[in-house]
């Protein structure tokens, strides 16, 4: 193989590799479409042009006809007159509208049966550009769907990257570290600075809590027996005692009782 034609093919593939990659789905079928109904409507203007042809000769055809039916009236016209002669000649014209209303038809016949076929190849050629285009909207999701997936894989693939999952890992462990180094601190200061009396007497009240739900459990499970309610507490001092009754005062008189009516003694 010479170097030219060596060369030639190069640029061909070359070409043809770059024309499939500017290949859009969307805009190659929307091109097909666009040519198809420019078909389409050339065709109507065939189909259109082939029935006016039709009606033309059907035309002619029926006008031959009413000729013929004319000149043949015009005979009859003729020998009621008693003119053979002339009637003669009014047949010899029928005969010549007849041969034309023949030829007229047989055209006729053959240009409505072309008329017919064209209509059904519009017809399908119409069904033909409707399934193209459900079958474009079909084409174009599949291509966007496809896309996106390829769009997706290539996203995956650059997550895949080691160093990227590496760095969140350090930051994870600076933060972590900076987290310690807060409560440390926070611890130290409490420790040093806080009222070291209150921190005993808070850990003397939360230091129980532990035993005592130990003792709970122990009990729950039958280990040990409930212990007894606790005795009744006493009654504040204000409602211990009542207030004693006043006393009199030494020399201070006493109430006493009714005296006698010295009436009675004297009845007595």
């Amino acid at each position: 193989m010479g170097i030219f034609s060596r060369l030639g093919t190069l640029i061909k593939s070359n070409l043809n590799d770059l024309i499939s990659k500017a290949e859009d789905p969307e805009k190659m079928l929307n091109q097909v479409l666009v040519d198809m109904r420019n078909q389409l409507i050339e065709a109507k203007k065939q189909v259109a042009v082939a029935i006016a042809d039709e009606k033309r000769l059907k035309k002619q055809l029926d006008q031959e006809t009413a000729t013929a039916q004319e000149w043949e009236r015009k005979a009859m016209l003729a020998v009621r007159a008693g003119d053979d002669g002339l009637a003669k000649e009014a047949l010899v014209r029928r005969q010549e509208h007849d041969g034309l209303a023949a030829q007229y038809q047989q055209q006729w016949d053959q240009q409505r049966d072309a008329v017919e076929k064209l209509k059904d190849a519009l017809r399908a050629l119409n069904a033909k550009i409707e399934e193209a285009q459900r079958k474009k909207n079909i084409l174009i999701a599949r291509a966007k769907r496809a896309e996106a997936q390829r769009t997706i894989q290539q996203t995956m693939q650059g997550l895949q990257n080691a160093s990227a999952f590496e760095t969140f890992d350090r930051m994870a462990e600076k933060v972590d570290m900076l987290e310690a180094e807060a409560e440390a601190g926070l611890e130290l200061t409490d420790g040093m600075s806080g009222d070291m009396l209150k921190q005993r007497f808070n850990q003397l009240e939360a230091g129980p809590g532990v035993d005592r739900a130990l003792e709970d459990l122990k009990v729950k499970m039958g280990l040990l027996q409930a212990p007894s309610a606790a005795p009744a507490q006493l009654p504040a001092a204000s409602e211990a005692a009542p207030e004693p009754a006043p006393q009199l005062e030494s020399g201070a008189e006493r109430p006493q009782g009714p005296r006698p009516s010295p009436l009675r003694g004297r009845d007595k």
